[in-house]
This record gives structure tokens, C-alpha cells and sequence, in this order.
């Protein structure tokens, strides 16, 4: 489900979790779900969204899967509520009953899932009929800024660098890749929506810092390079971020989500 480099959860924290959680209560504002509903958090990780589900949506219980032994013990540490449980567990592979919840939502995973069609299948499968199937995932193409900024000044300096940005990288990136793979897994009534989020950083050295701790395609990518190159590209993002008079970087960061409805009634080849 995940990149190997997603094993650390405090230093995931550091470089992105603090603007999932952002964009998690954004999320889940925007799909207004019933209370005492049964979820089911596919790709959990450090227990972002699972925790946001349990402080604003009243579940009657959600399950966080990720396939993250680090990351599922950081969940179960931080997030003690009774209702919620977690597991070590492949999105493309659920170890649930057909139409065992009522709610499958996913954050900021899809684009690590080897087979995103085989798990949103999935998330179809074990979603009860007329249930909510729900995802969203960072827009690398334009939207996050903080890794948009990364990668342009990277690819300045190192054309190779291009290969790994994750704008090639991430299909799942956009509005119509997502309505293609939610549509083709069967689900109804599918929308998508833009959710922006304000990312802003202390200084510099609260832009940079994260991406020293290798969790990501960008911090992997810095991790790669000797100490000469690491500094270059320090001081060409220093020089391009915008900055303003108090030190503070002001960027933003959008997400896509997408929302679909499992059938009330089987196809007539799945009767």
C-alpha cells in the first residue's frame, strides 16, 4: 500500500501529518455523514483521520488498516478511544466480510497502493449497500505547494531529479483519474472536490527541517545526495520561497477528494 520509506511516524509527523490533519477535518466536513455509522480507515497510518472520524463524525466504530508495523503502533499508542481498533493490513486485500461497514474512507493513500483499482474494488466489496466509499489524496501536480516548490528547485538543479517528482509518479493526482477508478469499481453518484488547507511555516527552517527526515519520495530524493548538493538546493529554495516580513512562509496545500455510493442492488452478473 505505501512506499518502504513510510515506516517512521514521528518524522511522517513532521513532514506532512500536521497538514493531514488539516485536511481531514475538511474532508470529513464535506462528506456531513450520520452519527453511530461503522468505518472502516483504509492506509490509517499514524491514526490522522481515524482520530479526526472519532472527534467529529460520532462512529459507532472504525477500524484503521495500514500495512505499517511502525505506523500501526504509533496509531494504537495515540488514538485510545474504545471505538476505534487497528490492524496491519493490504488495502487490495481486506480481511472483511462483504458489506461489513457502512463507510470505507481512505487518506492520502491511494497514490502509494500498487493496484489502486484492485483496492477501491475492494473498498466496494466490504462497504454496505447504499454505504459511502471516500478517499482523497494530495494534488502533487499543482496544489501542494510545499512539494511543488521542492521538486521545481530540485529539477533546476538536477534535471534527473524530474523522474521522481511526484507529479510523473502519482497518476492519482487528479479529478478524472479518480472518477474513472471509482466509477469502474461500481460505485454511484460520484463527485469530486478540491480541499485547500493554509501550510504555513514558522521560517525556513521549519520548511526544511522535514525533509531531512526521510519519509516521501523528496526527502528519500535528499537523503540521495551528497552533503554539496543538499546544500545547493537548501539555498535555492531559501532564495525562491516566498518569505514574508515576520520570517514566515505562507504556502498552501490542496487535496482531491472523491465520494461514490455502493449500489442498493447487485449487477445482474454479480446476482
Amino acid at each position: 500500500m505505501s512506499s518502504p520509506v513510510w515506516q517512521d511516524g514521528a518524522a511522517y509527523e513532521a513532514y506532512v501529518g500536521r497538514w493531514s490533519r488539516l485536511v481531514a477535518v475538511t474532508f470529513l466536513r464535506w462528506l456531513d455523514l450520520p452519527a453511530e455509522l461503522r468505518w472502516l480507515d483504509v492506509g490509517s497510518g499514524t491514526g490522522v483521520l481515524t482520530s479526526t472520524v472519532l472527534r467529529t463524525a460520532q462512529p459507532r466504530r472504525i477500524t484503521g488498516v495500514d500495512p505499517s508495523d511502525g505506523f500501526v503502533r504509533q496509531a494504537r499508542s495515540g488514538v485510545t478511544d474504545a471505538r476505534a481498533g487497528f490492524a496491519v493490513g493490504d488495502a487490495q486485500v481486506l480481511a472483511l466480510e462483504d458489506g461489513a461497514v457502512d463507510v470505507v474512507v481512505s487518506g492520502l493513500v491511494l497514490n502509494f497502493v500498487p493496484e489502486p483499482a484492485r483496492a477501491v474494488a475492494e473498498f466496494a466489496r466490504v462497504v454496505a449497500p447504499g454505504g459511502v466509499v471516500a478517499a482523497y489524496v494530495w494534488d502533487y501536480a499543482e496544489g501542494m505547494a510545499m512539494m511543488r516548490h521542492f521538486w521545481d528547485a530540485a529539477s533546476a538543479l538536477d534535471p534527473a531529479a524530474a523522474v521522481r517528482d511526484d507529479r510523473h509518479r502519482f497518476a492519482l493526482c487528479r479529478p478524472e483519474p479518480l472518477r474513472t477508478l471509482w466509477r469502474d469499481a461500481g460505485l454511484t453518484d460520484v463527485s469530486v472536490q478540491a480541499l485547500d488547507v493554509p501550510t504555513v511555516f514558522t521560517g525556513f527552517s521549519d520548511y526544511w527541517t522535514p525533509f531531512l527526515g526521510g519519509q516521501g519520495s523528496a526527502p528519500a530524493y535528499l537523503a540521495s545526495l551528497g552533503e554539496a548538493q543538499r546544500a545547493a538546493l537548501r539555498d535555492l529554495l531559501a532564495a525562491r520561497l516566498p518569505t514574508e516580513p515576520d520570517g514566515s512562509i505562507r504556502l498552501t496545500a490542496r487535496a482531491w477528494a472523491i465520494r461514490g455510493t455502493a449500489p442498493t442492488t447487485a449487477p445482474p452478473n454479480q446476482r
